[in-house]
């Protein structure tokens, strides 16, 4: 951005803390804002010194700024195609001074050849959208909608994109519903991304699965290690874990 740009929060914006090494993120009062998915995603995800990393629908880049805090990446990129959301992403990256880390590039995952090249990157990170159309009300916020409905890319856009990005033995961390864990491990498969590990996230110790997190690797073999459950709720207080996940050193090495 030029002198004079805005950089920080504008009518109808918040600034936000993330609580994870003193990241701040710009979101709008009544569109999109972020959950817990995407920090147990980022959590889960296994990121070595020196990656290039891609998240794609990065909304507003909330997941761009934590791998840039808790990880080695030597670059990131965020992928979004609504403009609002990359300009303010844009904005966020700006403040938190990760600007030499981090791009984000307004593009659409089901053309992802038109913004980045093939077998380009080590890792593909993806908090995509959970809902198939029909699948629950729609929120009338535009934002909000592209967000949790799969009203511009499916999850096979996703995973597609994602294997179209990674060379073999490229990894892809994704968090997504559990009650559709079969129609996503059945679409890693199709798309030559073979599941390695996953995780399910429950609310409380007694209540089914909300979400998985599943990490695949490019043209890799068969066998899935099962990890131990990740229960998010003890009481009103967050788990031991999850909390662990916020007490952690996020300066960067």
């Amino acid at each position: 951005m030029g002198g004079g740009e805005l950089v920080g929060p504008a009518d109808g914006e918040t600034l936000d803390d993330l609580r994870l090494g003193n990241l701040k993120i710009i979101q709008h009062r009544n569109g999109y804002r972020f959950s817990l998915d995407p920090i147990l995603l980022c959590a889960f995800a296994r990121i070595s010194e020196g990656d290039r990393v891609v998240d794609l629908g990065t909304g507003n880049g909330v997941i761009p700024l934590v791998l840039a805090r808790r990880s080695g990446a030597a670059r990131i990129v965020g992928v979004e195609r609504q403009a609002e959301m990359v300009e303010r992403a844009r904005r966020s990256v700006l403040l938190n001074g990760l600007q030499e880390r981090i791009e984000i590039i307004e593009g659409d995952v089901r053309a992802i050849s038109r913004v980045l090249e093939p077998q380009s990157v080590d890792v593909v990170v993806c908090n995509p959208p959970f809902r198939a159309p029909g699948g629950g009300r729609v929120a009338p916020d535009s934002e909000r909608a592209a967000a949790r409905h799969e009203l511009a890319g499916s999850l096979a856009d996703f995973v597609a994109a994602a294997s179209w990005l990674l060379p073999d033995g490229g990894r892809f961390f994704i968090v997504y519903l559990a009650d559709r864990v079969d129609e996503l491990l059945a679409g890693m498969r199709k798309f030559h991304l073979a599941p390695k590990r996953l995780r399910c996230v429950h609310g409380r110790t007694d209540e089914p699965a909300r979400m998985v997190l599943v990490e695949g690797r490019k043209n890799g073999g068969f066998g899935v290690s099962i990890e131990p459950p990740l229960v998010v709720w003890e009481g009103e207080r967050y788990t031991s874990e999850v909390l662990r996940i916020y007490d952690e050193d996020f300066s960067e090495d």
